[in-house]
Order: C-alpha cells, then sequence, then structure tokens
C-alpha cells in the first residue's frame, strides 16, 4: 500500500486537456454568449465592411441629393453666420438648458426621495412609493404635460409656460431616476451594511454616510443618460409654445422655408455638441471619483 502511494503522490491532480481548458477559459471570458471562432469572425468583418459600404453610399446618395436640389449652396448657409441668427440660436438653447436643469433639480431629489420610500420598511410609506414611481413611469410625458397646459389652469393652477413644461419632465425624470437609484442602493454590497452595524450607525446614518455614496458612483452612468434624456425631453416644449431650441427651429423653417434642411442640419450639431459635452463632464468626475478611492484605498492600507 506504501509502496502504491509512493508511486503515485497525493499532490499530483490529473491535468484537463491544454485545448479544453482553453474552451472553458475563452467561453467564461464571455458572459452572454460565446467567442466566435475562425468562421464566425470572417462572418462579422464582412458584416461590418457591408455595413460600412451600405452607410457611406446612404451618406453619398444623401449629398448627392442635396447638392442636384441646390442645398449646399453657400447663400443657404450664410444666414447662420450671422450675428442675429446666431443670438437666436443661442437664445434657444438658453431655454432648453434652462428648462432641461430645472427638470434635473426636479427630478434627482424626488428620485431619491422616492428611491428611499420604495426601500423603506413601513408599508404606507412603500406603497406610496411604488405608486408614484409606477404612475409616472406609465403615464406618457406628453400627457402630464397637456395636463399641466389644460387642465390644470381650468382649477386656478396656471404657471409659466417654462413651468408647464419643466416641472412635468422633472416628474417623469423623477420617477425614472428612483429606480436607477433604488438599483445602485442594492447594487452595494451587504457586507458594508453589517460593518456599519457592527459599529453602531443607525439606519438613517448608514444610508446617508455609505450606501448613499457608494451607490451614486455606481449609477453615475445611468445618470447621465437620463440628463441626456431631459434634453431631448425639452424639445417637447412645442405643445405649451415655450421658446426652446426645437420650437425655435420649426419657426425658422416657417418663417424661411428654404432653409429647413440647413435649420435643423445646425440644430441636430447643437444638440450633438452638448450632449457630448455633458458625457465627457460625466466621465472626467467618474474618472476623478475612481482616483480619490484609490487613493485613499492606499492611505488606509499605508496607515
Amino acid at each position: 500500500m506504501s509502496a502504491v502511494m509512493a508511486a503515485t503522490p497525493l499532490d499530483q491532480a490529473p491535468v484537463a486537456p491544454r485545448r479544453r481548458a482553453g474552451r472553458v477559459q475563452h467561453m467564461s471570458a464571455g458572459s452572454l454568449f460565446d467567442a466566435p471562432g475562425p468562421r464566425g469572425r470572417v462572418i462579422v468583418r464582412i458584416v461590418t465592411v457591408l455595413s460600412l459600404l451600405g452607410i457611406a453610399a446612404a451618406l453619398a446618395g444623401a449629398i448627392r441629393q442635396f447638392w442636384i436640389t441646390d442645398q449646399l449652396a453657400g447663400d443657404r448657409w450664410v444666414l447662420f453666420t450671422q450675428w442675429p441668427m446666431v443670438r437666436y440660436i443661442l437664445r434657444a438653447l438658453s431655454h432648453t438648458l434652462l428648462s432641461a436643469g430645472g427638470a434635473a433639480l426636479i427630478g434627482i431629489p424626488l428620485g431619491i426621495a422616492l428611491a428611499v420610500m420604495r426601500l423603506s420598511k413601513q408599508p404606507v410609506v412603500h406603497a406610496v412609493g411604488v405608486c408614484l414611481i409606477e404612475f409616472f413611469r406609465a403615464v406618457p410625458l406628453l400627457l402630464i404635460i397637456y395636463i399641466f397646459f389644460f387642465a390644470l389652469p381650468t382649477y386656478g393652477i396656471n404657471p409659466s409656460l417654462f413651468w408647464k413644461l419643466t416641472i412635468p419632465i422633472g416628474l417623469c425624470a423623477g420617477a425614472t431616476l428612483a429606480e436607477v437609484f433604488r438599483a445602485g442602493i442594492l447594487a452595494v454590497p451587504n457586507g458594508q451594511r453589517e460593518a456599519a452595524a457592527s459599529i453602531g450607525l443607525l439606519d438613517g446614518q448608514t444610508f446617508r454616510l455609505i450606501l448613499f455614496p457608494q451607490a451614486v458612483r455606481l449609477v453615475v452612468p445611468s445618470i447621465v443618460a437620463q440628463v441626456v434624456i431631459l434634453l431631448k425631453d425639452t424639445t417637447l416644449g412645442y405643445a405649451v409654445s415655450y421658446a426652446e431650441l426645437q420650437n425655435g427651429a420649426q419657426l425658422l423653417t416657417a418663417i424661411n422655408p428654404r432653409s429647413l434642411v440647413q435649420t435643423y442640419f445646425v440644430v441636430s450639431i447643437v444638440y450633438v455638441i452638448i450632449n457630448v459635452a455633458i458625457s465627457q463632464t460625466a466621465s472626467y468626475l467618474d474618472r476623478r471619483w475612481q482616483t480619490g478611492a484609490r487613493r485613499a484605498g492606499r492611505l488606509a492600507a499605508l496607515a
């Protein structure tokens, strides 16, 4: 018996074939689907090339059509280099940013409050939070705007055009952000709660000092995406005749139908620039937070 054990040491374990181990590791790298093999990679490259060619062909066709219809002529674009037109667009843009900012100031605190209500252990508070969230997520935003514009003034509630657009956007955004914040709070490891309880922190202190700051860092991309949606939702200002950027473009095309393509192209570029600026700012803040967290971790380890 001892001879047999000596011939086969206990620390030796059967080694899986190298090919099979590589396949298992390769499969675990993709959580949703297996990595494509050689034939799959060829198909992906072919589809990518065909898609790029199709997009290039569509762009070339659009440019050709614009050239044929004289949409690229300089006299159609020179209007947007003149100061009165630039000032008009900047004023409309300021109205758009003001409405989006006001909706964010309403939606973010409301989202936090609704998330806390939904996570509450009190049945009544939890039920009210769930009802409010589901109501504002289910009802179309345009319908709420119409309620503020047509229904509420008949009962003596008649805010300005700015608030008739901003408040509905903020309410709907708050319901969506509530689910974002709730997901972030639930994503914080339970060990954080247990550690807070072990040092005697109350539930409110645990939420305010430990859970919520970590949850905000987890959901920054989702918050940024919702802010971009807020900016796009302001285009519904036409429903209340609010002078935001999209409504301003519509008025310009009504006055000068020949500049329809140019007007909406310029407005689209402005929206793209603003959304990219918001995304880049959020990425910068996220990098700053991660750098600060790593620095704090190193200092804690040295201490």
